[in-house]
C-alpha cells in the first residue's frame, strides 16, 4: 500500500546516505537505493534493516537489496541482499530514514485544514461545530463527525462511519462501519527515540493506521502510526476507553480490549484475543488466536493459542489460581 502522508525523497545513492570508506562500501558508493522499508515489504533496490535473530526468517526471505545489520546475522540474509554492517542498527535507521522522509520525524499540526462548511464535504457528511479537514481526504457515504474533531490531509473513511467529537486523525485509513468516539486520537507518531542528556534523538515514523470494518475505538484511546512498518485493527475489534496501542502493533479480527490496557510497540494478537483493563503488553511478543488475558496482568512473554493468563509476570490461570490458595 502506498503512503500518502510522506513524500519519499529518494532515491539516493549509497554515498549519500553512508560513510562509504568508513563502511568499506565504495565498490557500490555509485548505487541508488529506491526507499527504505521493512523486511517484509522491501523490494529490489529497496534499503531494510536486521537487528534481531528473532526476524531471521524474515531477514532470509527478505527481497531488499541492502540490509543494515549486525556482523553477527550477516549469515541468514540472502546472497541476493548487500549487508551492510553497522554497530547500532537502529541508531543507524533513524539517520537514514529521516534523510528519505524528512518529515516523519515530528508532528506539526496541519496547516492545510479548512472548517468542512467550506469544502465540498459538506454535501454528504453530517457534522457538528467547528469540524475541520485537510486536503485530498476521502469521506464515504452516510458517515457523521462530531464537534471539534480534525480530519487531517490524504485520511480516508469509509461507509458508514462515525467519528466522535474532539477526534484527531492522521496517517490513517478508516474502513467501513467503523465508530471512533470521542477524544481519540489515531496517527500521531510513536514514542520511538534514543536518549541523550543533550539531545534526544527522535525515531522517524512512515507507517500509518489501518482500522478494518466493524471496529469501534473507544473515548480517549490513542493508537501510534507505525515507524516502518503500518499499526492495523482487524475486523470487529472493540476497544475500550483509555487504551494505548503503540507503533507497529498488528491486532487481529474479532478481539477484545477493555480499559486502559497498554501495548508497547511491534507485537501481534491473533483473532478472538479477550484482554481485562489496565494489563499490559510488552513489546516485539506475539499473542495467539483464542487468547484470555485476565485484567492487570503484565504479559512479557509469547503466548500460544487458546490460553488463559493472568498475573505478573502473566501465567496459566491454573498456576495463577494455586498461587492464591
Amino acid at each position: 500500500m502506498s503512503n500518502p502522508f510522506f513524500k519519499n525523497h529518494g532515491p539516493l545513492k549509497i554515498n549519500e546516505i553512508f560513510d562509504v570508506n568508513k563502511l568499506n562500501l565504495d565498490e557500490i558508493k555509485d548505487n541508488q537505493v529506491n526507499d527504505v522499508k521493512d523486511l517484509t515489504s522491501a523490494k529490489e533496490n529497496d534499503l531494510t534493516f536486521f537487528h534481531n535473530k528473532n526476524y531471521s526468517k524474515l531477514a532470509s526471505q527478505t527481497k531488499a537489496t541492502y540490509c543494515v545489520t549486525l556482523q553477527n546475522l550477516v549469515s541468514s540474509l540472502p546472497t541476493s541482499c548487500n549487508p551492510i554492517v553497522v554497530q547500532n542498527v537502529l541508531f543507524s535507521m533513524a539517520e537514514i530514514t529521516k534523510k528519505f522522509y524528512p518529515t516523519s520525524v515530528t508532528d506539526d499540526f496541519d496547516e492545510n485544514v479548512l472548517s468542512i462548511e467550506n469544502t465540498e464535504h459538506k454535501h454528504n457528511v453530517k457534522f457538528g461545530k467547528n469540524v475541520l479537514v485537510g486536503k485530498n481526504i476521502t469521506i464515504g457515504n452516510n458517515c457523521k463527525i462530531g464537534h471539534n474533531s480534525i480530519i487531517e490531509s490524504n485520511v480516508i473513511i469509509g461507509d458508514d462511519c462515525s467519528i466522535g467529537s474532539n477526534v484527531i486523525l492522521r496517517n490513517t485509513f478508516v474502513k467501513n462501519n467503523v465508530s471512533i468516539l470521542d477524544g481519540a486520537i489515531i496517527g500521531k507518531k510513536g514514542f520511538g527515540f534514543f536518549p541523550n542528556k543533550e539531545n534526544n534523538l527522535k525515531y522517524p515514523h512512515i507507517g500509518i493506521v489501518i482500522i478494518e470494518d466493524n471496529c469501534e475505538i473507544g473515548c480517549g484511546a490513542t493508537i501510534d502510526r507505525g515507524s516502518m512498518s503500518n499499526t492495523i485493527i482487524g475486523k470487529n475489534t472493540y476497544i475500550d476507553n483509555q487504551v494505548h496501542i503503540a507503533h507497529n502493533n498488528k491486532i487481529g479480527n474479532n478481539c477484545i480490549i477493555a480499559g486502559q490496557v497498554g501495548f508497547a510497540g511491534s507485537s501481534s494478537l491473533g483473532d478472538n484475543v479477550m484482554i481485562g483493563g489496565q494489563a499490559g503488553v510488552s513489546g516485539h511478543l506475539k499473542i495467539g488466536n483464542n487468547v484470555q488475558i485476565g485484567g492487570g496482568s503484565g504479559v512479557i512473554n509469547d503466548i500460544p493459542d487458546n490460553s488463559k493468563i493472568m498475573g505478573y509476570p502473566a501465567t496459566s490461570l491454573r498456576n495463577f489460581l494455586k498461587g492464591k490458595k
